[in-house]
């Protein structure tokens, strides 16, 4: 858009190196070209603003291939304004003088004139092609048939249009279709895919086997090199204990040795000591029997005057309980009968034990009064 600026009631327009300005006032020409600026008043002044820079054109449409089959074409026209006064002419391109915007819409004019040019081209190339064609080689075909019609097409050339490049993205058949479509590639993808995991899970279990096979071998060889080790081991073991042996009998000798001197030392000692032991002896029993006989003599003599002294108090003892037992026979010998039962119930008394309480019957008591009556009455 150009650049429109206002001084002191006029106008001052700056374009862009990619628009061609004509400028026209009173049917006349006074500028003309790309990248231009000049002044102008905005009531007596015409101004078509058009763009020279390569455009792109997106495009996506829908076409029925020969089998009735509905695909979604995507395609790209690049095209430029070859002949500016000859586009000024036939379309509006002309500019507010205030603003600069264009007062009308040439670029989706031309827009439509490409898209619907292109598009009729595209189906009736497509309406001969079939699906499953057009799919494989529909995307150079559908371009080299929009790219001749559009060459081919009178209005563009009268217009001042230059079509520049057509690239065509993408044919796609509905999404149903084009699952169908994808089917049987995706089967032998995955027959490929499942014929791979097969040879790859056989050439694992072959590897696995060689793996095992060599595991196997390597515990052989581990046995063998074990057996040979034990075997190694129980020669080690002999040869020490042979050796220990040997060694433990050496030992034994001089331990046999050391002994034997040792017990006739000690033999020696204890010849030396039994003897010294024994003339102790034999002094310590002269000197005992020695003791023993005085002592012997003494005990004897005490013994003699003991056993006297015994005998004279056992004959003095004897005789005065013979007087005192004559005495008290003579004494009972005089006393009346009833004194010796009081005197024998008194004894009795002092040697019973101790009584709490006695318990008199009837019996008992009638007989005992007869008694004492019978007494007094004697």
């Amino acid at each position: 858009m150009a650049d429109i600026t206002r001084r002191l009631g006029r106008r001052h327009l700056r374009g862009a190196p990619t628009a061609h300005i004509r400028h026209h006032r009173g049917g006349k020409l006074l500028h003309d070209g790309p990248g231009i600026s000049f002044w102008f008043r905005a009531l007596t002044a015409a101004i078509s603003e058009i763009p020279v820079d390569d455009r792109e054109l997106a495009m996506t449409f829908h076409a029925r291939t020969a089998d009735f089959q509905d695909v979604a074409v995507q395609a790209t026209v690049t095209y430029r304004v070859g002949d500016p006064a000859l586009a000024a002419a036939r379309l509006d391109f002309s500019i507010d003088p205030d603003t600069g915007a264009w007062r009308g819409t040439p670029l989706e004019q031309l827009g439509t004139l490409l898209t619907e040019t292109a598009q009729q081209h595209a189906l009736a190339v497509l309406a001969r092609t079939p699906l499953a064609a057009a799919l494989v080689d529909g995307v150079a075909a559908v371009r080299e048939r929009i790219a001749e019609g559009l060459g081919a097409e009178p209005r563009l050339p009268a217009t001042g249009i230059e079509v520049v490049a057509v690239r065509v993205m993408a044919l796609r058949p509905e999404p149903e279709v084009e699952r169908a479509l994808r089917t049987p590639a995706r089967e032998q993808i995955q027959q490929e895919a499942d014929r791979a995991t097969y040879e790859r899970r056989a050439v694992a279990v072959e590897r696995e086997r060689a793996i095992a096979e060599n595991e196997l071998a390597s515990q052989i060889e581990l046995a063998r090199r074990e057996e040979q080790l034990v075997e190694q081991r129980g020669t080690n073991t002999r040869r020490e204990a042979e050796e220990h042996a040997a060694a433990d009998a050496v030992r034994a000798e001089a331990e046999a040795a050391r002994s034997v001197k040792l017990a006739e030392a000690e033999a020696a000692r204890s010849v030396k000591l039994a003897e010294a032991e024994a003339a102790r002896t034999v002094r310590l029993a002269e000197a005992e029997a020695a003791r023993s006989v005085k002592l012997g003599e003494a005990e004897a003599s005490r013994a003699v005057t003991l056993a006297r002294a015994e005998a004279e108090g056992a004959r003095e003892i004897g005789e005065a309980r013979a007087a005192a037992q004559a005495a008290w026979l003579r004494v009972h010998g005089e006393v009346d009968v009833a004194t010796l039962h009081a005197l024998t119930g008194t004894r009795l008394a002092e040697n019973l034990p101790r009584i709490d309480s006695v318990t008199v019957s009837p019996d008992v008591l009638t007989g005992l009064l007869a008694k004492l009556g019978s007494a007094e009455g004697a």
